[in-house]
């Protein structure tokens, strides 16, 4: 996995591009990025009852959904990074009528303020690539430590499974402005392999001609 390219960015210059981001998002990416993370939803298949997990909630496209999914036994919780996002997202639960069951942080993915075992599931849609390689694994061991035994994580991703021409030069770009385009293509399932989860499902998509990995994997391999 040397091939896939850094993410040098700091997590404060991170931050403020997604608060600066956060009223236009959705128009920039929402439409291009829902059909992925709603098969994403899918897979995770959340039930009544239940807690869950979104790192990365962004703009909060899918809290209204989760809320939703495990009803009003269950709660949803999100983490990210940026204060602006979270602001955005709290909008949209209210006007949505969750934000009773959905309970949002503002806080860094790889270190996240929660106890061992607190989760049924963890969502990621479009954030996982968005840390750079060596904070990769950070995360995923955080959340292995976070779900419970039989828990199970749902992650959408770019992906270099398929390294076409689309995705050359996607890295290209990146590699040229690292602090706009922060996100580039992984290796999701070894990535997923290496932190000791079992693969139980896996959905391929497209979006601008870059391959988009959708990866259901269970806790306990």
């Amino acid at each position: 996995m040397d091939d896939m390219t850094r993410v040098p960015r700091s997590k404060e210059a991170a931050r403020d591009t997604y608060n600066r981001l956060s009223g236009c998002y959705d128009v920039i990416a929402g439409a291009w990025e829902a059909p992925s993370r709603n098969r994403g939803l899918e897979l995770l298949g959340l039930k009544p009852g239940q807690r869950v997990l979104e790192i990365g909630f962004g703009t909060g496209q899918a809290l209204p959904a989760m809320a939703g999914d495990v009803s009003e036994a269950g709660h949803c919780f999100g983490l990210d990074l940026a204060p602006g996002m979270a602001h955005t997202a709290h909008e949209k639960i209210v006007k949505a009528g969750v934000d009773r069951r959905v309970s949002l942080c503002v806080g860094d993915g790889a270190y996240p303020p929660f106890t061992a075992r607190a989760f049924d599931a963890i969502f990621m849609s479009f954030t996982l690539e968005l840390f750079d390689t060596p904070e990769i694994p950070i995360v995923l061991r955080a959340c292995r430590t976070m779900l419970q035994p039989e828990g199970r994580l749902c992650v959408v991703a770019l992906s270099r499974s398929q390294v076409n021409l689309a995705v050359r030069i996607y890295e290209w770009v990146h590699r040229q402005a690292p602090r706009w385009i922060d996100c580039r293509p992984i290796y999701l399932r070894q990535l997923l392999r290496d932190a000791e989860y079992r693969i139980v499902e896996t959905n391929s998509h497209s979006m601008w001609g870059l391959p988009v990995e959708i990866v259901l994997a269970s806790r306990d391999g």
